[in-house]
């Protein structure tokens, strides 16, 4: 199941940063992270107990081809006119400047954890850099995580 963060700040969240939050919410994960001169541009985050890591991936607006698909994303919103928040989650798609993706693994042997640790990550994200989340097959979120345009 894919996570996705469509964040309107251009700010850098460090992976220290995000790490020593996720330890202060008590998920005990190690990270791996790679990056380039414009930040990091990916990272694995291992939570205890084997299993396959949380990859993450940092795409930037300006240097990534990300438009075609943001443009696609906001095309998907703009049909959810069963939510009267579908034009406005498809405003803030078609403003991201950053976009954060990553994979919920299927293999790990402590899946309450493995879900804290992929909402928890979402929602410091969205709220550190202005911006909103999806979770493939369950919908659009705020920051906080309030359920705002769910997918049927």
């Amino acid at each position: 199941m894919w996570h996705r963060v469509f964040a309107r700040s251009e700010v850098v969240v460090t992976p220290a940063e995000l790490v020593a939050h996720l330890h202060s919410e008590g998920l005990p994960v190690v990270p791996h992270f790679k990056g380039d001169d414009l930040g990091w541009t990916g990272g694995d985050l291992v939570l205890p107990g084997g299993g396959t890591a949380v990859h993450l991936d940092r795409y930037l607006t300006e240097v990534d081809e990300l438009r075609k698909e943001l443009n696609s994303f906001a095309a998907e919103l703009e049909t959810m006119d069963y939510s009267p928040n579908n034009v406005p989650f498809m405003e803030r798609v078609i403003q991201t400047r950053q976009l954060i993706a990553y994979r919920r693994p299927i293999d790990h042997a402590d899946d309450a954890m493995l879900e804290r640790l992929c909402e928890t990550i979402a929602s410091y994200l969205a709220i550190k850099l202005d911006g909103v989340y999806q979770i493939d097959t369950r919908g659009w979120f705020t920051a906080e995580g309030v359920l705002a345009v769910a997918e049927y």
